[in-house]
C-alpha cells in the first residue's frame, strides 16, 4: 500500500482545515446520539431561551477551545501513548461541540462569532505545554477539566427548569470531564504550580463573558 509522509506544510493545512471545520462546526460529527434525545423540546419564555442559548453558547465556545488545547497538545506530544490518549479524549469533545451545536440551533440561535479567536488562543497553549513535557501537558487537562466541570455544574442551576434537553447534554458533558480529568491524572498529569490555575480561572471567566453575549 502507498503511503505518503506528511510535510510540515501538509500538517499545517491539516490543522487549519480541522481550526476552521471546528470553529464553525460544519465538520463535526458526532458518535453518540445527544442525550437530548431522550426528552421532548420544551415551551419556553423568550427570556428562557435567550438565557438557555447564551449557556449553550458558552459550552459551545469551551468545546471549541477544549478540541484546539487537545490538538495543540497531540501535535507536539513526545510519548505516542499520551498522544493517543489525547486523541481519544478529543473524540468525546466533538460529541459535546455538535450536541451543543444541535442545541442551539433548536434554541433558534448561533455559536460565538469570536469561535476562530478561541481556538486559536487555545491551540497555542496546547502546544506549548506539549513543548514543556508531558506530564505538564496531561496536568493542564486534569484542571482544564476539573474547572470544566465545575462550571457545568453552575449551568446546570442556571439553565431553566424546562429545558431537559440542555439539562441532559450539560449532564453527559460534566460526567464526561471529571472521566477525561480523572484519565490524565492517572496517566501522570502533575498539578500545575500557582498562578497557573488562578490564570486559567481568569481566561475562562472572560470567554464565559463574552461568548455568553456573541
Amino acid at each position: 500500500m502507498f503511503t505518503r509522509n506528511l510535510s510540515r506544510s501538509d500538517l499545517a493545512l491539516i490543522e487549519i482545515e480541522r481550526a476552521l471545520g471546528t470553529s464553525s462546526g460544519v465538520a463535526a460529527e458526532s458518535t453518540r446520539p445527544s442525550p437530548a434525545t431522550a426528552h421532548a423540546e420544551a415551551e419556553l419564555s423568550d427570556d428562557e431561551r435567550r438565557r438557555a442559548a447564551g449557556l449553550m453558547r458558552v459550552n459551545h465556545a469551551g468545546e471549541v477551545c477544549a478540541q484546539a488545547l487537545y490538538s495543540g497538545q497531540a501535535a507536539l506530544a513526545r510519548d505516542a501513548a499520551t498522544r493517543t490518549r489525547l486523541l481519544a479524549a478529543a473524540a468525546e469533545e466533538t460529541d459535546h461541540l455538535v450536541w451543543c451545536g444541535e442545541r442551539l440551533d433548536a434554541l433558534h440561535s448561533a455559536p460565538s462569532v469570536l469561535n476562530p479567536l478561541w481556538y486559536a488562543g487555545s491551540f497555542a497553549i496546547g502546544a506549548v505545554a506539549a513543548l514543556v513535557g508531558d506530564r505538564v501537558s496531561l496536568g493542564f487537562v486534569v484542571e482544564t477539566e476539573r474547572q470544566v466541570e465545575a462550571h457545568l455544574g453552575e449551568h446546570l442551576h442556571k439553565l431553566p427548569a424546562a429545558d431537559a434537553r440542555s439539562r441532559a447534554v450539560v449532564t453527559q458533558m460534566q460526567a464526561d470531564e471529571a472521566r477525561h480529568g480523572a484519565q490524565a491524572k492517572a496517566a501522570g498529569g502533575m498539578d500545575l504550580p500557582a498562578p497557573i490555575p488562578s490564570l486559567m480561572r481568569l481566561a475562562s471567566a472572560v470567554m464565559k463573558a463574552v461568548a455568553y453575549r456573541i
